[in-house]
């Protein structure tokens, strides 16, 4: 066996795993193809960039990944150390400056003495070595290859999509205004109401719009292309009928505008985007529009009539394997238990998700090399509820889960007072255990 880890893949599940592992003062080696080459979503060479949204989401413990954080700050994760030294004002959100945020993270990597950092692009494992392949839902084409036919994992492949970000002073905020949604937290969202009549125009444009093509993918996957719910493109949930999106992103329950005093027929919501309050990102807008059709369309919301796009939302694939099939409760192969996977490769969905998968793995693979016993969170945890539906939790076919109580062990016994005084409970359980677990993780 040997005496390092090499982990392939610098992202959130890969700098969590590498932070774990050399934290137990095993030798790590980080490869990342960055600079040297990037997927059509990343452009930043620095780690744990942020693709997607800038927000990590519920920071409170009766919210299943706000659970999931508290859980993972106790236990000293990297990428939660980092959220919480460059977040930015989001309401109940836990939302950061994704620049500071993945500068943070590449810093805290780079000058770790346990940590050497290879930024060349790799498709093999050696034999006999300890790795953890974290190489992301946009896995090469090589290294999904060698998954695929060397290890035997049959990958799955879906398509995701980040919403566009507006240049905050091209906003018109005489027609937005700042609230959060039924008064919780600070009044950190712009939100743009909408009439009937507008709504109805906007929603027609929406769905007749020109989308981009997915060139760089071949034709079977477009053919059989399939959307996760969490990040479905703003276009697909449109076309599922004409009130969709205001019961779903353009809600506009609990949102009232101080200057009428009424709640709209529908809001569009902007959350920040970086610490200076520049940037804002149309909540639940991603998309694979062209990019003049997101100009054109989204243009058309009340108060971003001269909105100034600083980038437009974009479509990529995302790749992630059958777990069940191949992964124990520590993200190990079952047949090869020297390789463990981490992020969104294993089927979880989210940031946080896969920051948790890269720790358990990285726990998991420096225990490996020290000759110690795995360490298998219970489905008491969220961390653990996770791991344990990657590797069989799941009714019927497999597909992408973000953190979220119903995977989680069920309570004995009945709690009064509703799903917050359950939850309540719930949380507080996995925090007493996680608080006993804290000696195993060495």
């Amino acid at each position: 066996m040997s005496e390092i880890v090499r982990i392939y893949g610098a992202g959130l599940a890969g700098c969590e795993a590498a932070w774990q592992v050399a934290q137990r003062g095993v030798k790590v080696e980080l490869y990342e193809m960055k600079p040297e080459r990037y997927t059509p979503a990343h452009h930043s060479p620095n780690f744990a960039e942020l693709v997607c949204s800038n927000s990590l989401r519920s920071d409170r413990v009766t919210n299943a990944v706000g659970l999931l954080k508290e859980e993972l700050h106790r236990m000293g994760s990297l990428i939660m150390e980092a959220a919480y030294a460059t977040r930015v004002p989001a309401g109940s959100a836990l939302a950061v400056d994704r620049n500071l945020f993945s500068e943070y993270v590449t810093d805290k990597i780079k000058n770790h003495k346990n940590i050497d950092i290879i930024q060349r692009e790799v498709y093999t494992i050696e034999e006999g070595t300890v790795t953890v392949v974290a190489t992301g839902p946009l896995t090469s084409d090589k290294m999904a290859a060698y998954i695929e036919n060397t290890l035997g994992c049959k990958g799955l492949h879906f398509f995701d999509a980040a919403a566009p970000i507006v240049d905050a002073e091209s906003i018109n905020m005489e027609v937005a205004f700042f609230a959060s949604r039924y008064n919780k937290g600070d009044a950190d969202y712009i939100n743009c109401p909408m009439t009937r009549e507008q709504y109805e125009a906007f929603y027609e444009a929406l769905i007749s719009a020109e989308e981009a093509q997915l060139k760089d993918f071949d034709r079977e996957m477009q053919k059989e292309l399939k959307v996760f719910e969490g990040c479905m493109p703003v276009e697909e949930m449109a076309k599922r009928g004409r009130d969709t999106l205001r019961f779903g992103p353009l809600k506009p329950v609990g949102l009232v505008d101080d200057r009428t005093g009424r709640e709209s027929y529908a809001v569009v919501q902007l959350r920040r985007e970086n610490a200076e309050g520049s940037m804002y990102n149309l909540v639940g807008f991603q998309t694979h529009l062209t990019f003049p059709e997101q100009r054109r369309v989204f243009r058309m919301i009340p108060g971003l009539e001269n909105a100034e796009f600083m980038r437009y939302g974009v479509m990529h694939r995302n790749t992630y394997l059958n777990s069940p099939e191949y992964l124990n409760a520590t993200y190990a192969m079952r047949e090869r238990p020297d390789i463990f996977f981490a992020g969104q490769m294993t089927g979880v969905e989210g940031y946080i998700e896969s920051a948790g998968s890269g720790f358990v793995a990285g726990v998991n693979a420096a225990a490996r090399v020290l000759g110690k016993d795995p360490v298998v969170f219970p489905r008491t945890t969220m961390i653990g509820a996770m791991a344990h539906f990657v590797a069989g939790g799941a009714v019927g076919a497999f597909v992408p889960m973000n953190a979220n109580f119903g995977i989680v062990e069920p309570l004995a016994e009945r709690v009064k007072g509703g799903k917050v005084a359950r939850y309540e409970v719930v949380a507080r359980r996995a925090l007493e255990e996680i608080e006993r677990r804290l000696p195993e993780l060495f």
